[in-house]
């Protein structure tokens, strides 16, 4: 699955908070990964207000729409929390140590971590959670489905009977 680098650092800033650096970052995001372009081409096109305050109401009013990959597969319970400390383990594991105030399985953690590793492991391994993500951001109507879209299209098929 070598080659999907540059996709999913690409994605990975299209699926954070978009702050100021965000528009900045805008053009080169658009020429770096053309499978993310309707997606570029929305936030080119939407007020740095309306798009932040899209990006609060698609992720962060409920757990619908997650970008932590262990709320998919734990929920709220105690499962979590080793979930938490196996995808910092993993981290490790790779010479890489999470920085910040994101949480370790926050999905564009996991995708900068396979942009800089190669290593898709933790994507694979939560590919049914992607798909059920994917799946209810089209359902919402959000731009930011094509972003799931364009990962998704770089994995494997989740194994028959994944649960999440």
């Amino acid at each position: 699955m070598a080659g999907f680098e540059v996709l999913y650092q690409a994605a990975a800033l299209c699926l954070t908070y978009p702050d100021e650096d965000f528009r900045a970052r805008l053009p080169l995001l658009r020429e770096a990964a053309p499978q993310l372009r309707e997606f570029t081409d929305h936030a080119a096109a939407t007020s740095d207000t309306d798009l932040q305050s899209h990006y609060v109401q698609v992720f962060d009013f409920k757990n619908r729409h997650s970008l932590y990959l262990s709320w998919w597969t734990d929920g709220d319970t105690r499962r979590r929390g080793m979930s938490l400390v196996r995808f910092k383990e993993h981290y490790r594991a790779h010479g890489l140590e999470l920085t910040g105030e994101e949480l370790p399985d926050f999905l564009p953690a996991v995708l900068e971590f396979a942009s800089r590793t190669g290593d898709i492991g933790m994507l694979t391994e939560h590919r049914d959670a992607l798909d059920q993500l994917r799946s209810r951001l089209t359902a919402a109507g959000t731009p930011y489905a094509c972003v799931l879209d364009a990962v998704c299209a770089t994995l494997p098929p989740a194994p028959a009977g994944a649960r999440t």
